[in-house]
């Protein structure tokens, strides 16, 4: 189910060439039904099979936008029409393809998730793709991903969207897992304190951890998810370590001895359309390795994490020279096949070219 309101260049027309790539990747079984919020909330398309692609090509070129966007109107008839048409064992979805904007009905950002969370009961999965720069409400749309067992991406650009929409097709469109928990804990033998970098609104507290009615995130087909900790090794004085304070009745003496391990990582998730959790732990040894020594993809990914905290003006790093991330970024750019790592590198000098 499609959803969609805006206007200008970097919205609509985007947004029509986008969902081509989409339905590209489509099966004959498949169906897509559009649904529009822009005025008033209407069907454009009752559900159609993907074979039909010039009749849903047509509808999507007929869009136009004009009007209040009907937000929570629009969403709940998506709903109604995935309902109507949902396939048991099945990938059912709801597509909204919005700028963000939401100001006619149900438009606090509690009333969204509220609405959201009541219908990913129904075991529709939502996707939410934002267009446009100046109106966009990035939070919002992570809030309505995150609430109806979902994802979101911004889409600026037609590389961005055969990215997403197509090259990512199987792990943006097809959940393989639900509810996915991740925990780390690693052995104060070898790390004196650490922390995730990024990741701040998505944090679980310890004990929802194997509570499974605690929602999480979705993991679809092929999709990797990676997560960067900063560590304090063991013995080594840092002003960003925590400032320890000794307690009378909380102290803890860890006999135990675990040898060389590390770290533990538990994994929890349910089936798509289960209720139940099952996990993996996995236990990482220590092992040195210098960043020179690393893989490319870890150089690329550091860099961008570094990147990110130094547009952030983050007060925990001390080093924010923008050409020694460049320079790391440089040595991960490996094949680039995509082009998406150059991409990057490019941002960073037009960042450096602005902060002369």
């Amino acid at each position: 189910m499609f959803q969609v309101s805006m206007d200008q260049s970097n919205k609509l027309p985007l947004l029509k060439s986008s969902l081509k790539v989409l339905l590209d990747q489509l099966k004959p079984q498949d169906k897509v039904g559009i649904v529009v919020y822009a005025g008033n909330a209407g069907t454009v398309l009752e559900p159609t099979s993907a074979a039909e692609k010039e009749t849903i090509s047509k509808a999507l070129d007929k869009l136009q936008a004009g009007g209040s966007t009907a937000g929570g109107a629009g969403i709940e008839l998506a709903y109604k029409l995935a309902q109507e048409n949902f396939i048991k064992g099945g990938n059912n979805r709801v597509v909204l393809a919005t700028d963000g904007d939401f100001n006619v009905g149900i438009s606090s950002e509690k009333d969204l998730e509220t609405l959201i969370e009541e219908k990913r009961k129904t075991g529709i999965f939502l996707t939410c793709l934002g267009y446009g720069m100046g109106n966009y409400k990035d939070n919002r749309l992570e809030t309505l991903a995150d609430k109806g067992n979902g994802n979101y991406a911004y889409i600026d650009n037609l590389q961005e969207a055969n990215k997403f929409l197509g090259r990512e097709f199987a792990g943006s469109m097809y959940a393989i897992a639900k509810d996915v928990k991740i925990q780390i804990e690693f052995n104060p033998k070898f790390v004196k304190s650490y922390r995730l970098i990024g990741y701040e609104n998505r944090k679980l507290r310890n004990e929802d951890f194997t509570n499974d009615k605690i929602d999480a995130g979705e993991l679809g087909s092929g999709h990797t998810v990676t997560a960067l900790y900063e560590v304090i090794p063991a013995g080594v004085s840092s002003e960003f370590a925590p400032k320890e304070s000794k307690l009378k009745y909380s102290a803890i003496t860890n006999t135990q001895n675990f040898g060389d391990e590390l770290a533990t990582i538990k994994f929890r998730y349910k089936k798509p359309d289960g209720d139940k959790s099952t996990e993996i732990t996995k236990v990482v040894k220590n092992s040195e390795e210098s960043l020179a020594d690393s893989s490319p993809d870890y150089k690329f990914v550091s860099s961008v994490a570094w990147f990110g905290l130094v547009l952030r003006d983050s007060k925990l790093i001390k080093e924010k020279d923008l050409n020694t991330i460049e320079d790391l970024a440089k040595e991960g750019k490996n094949k680039d096949e995509e082009g998406y790592r150059s991409e990057f590198i490019r941002l960073v000098e037009s960042y450096k070219s602005i902060k002369k």
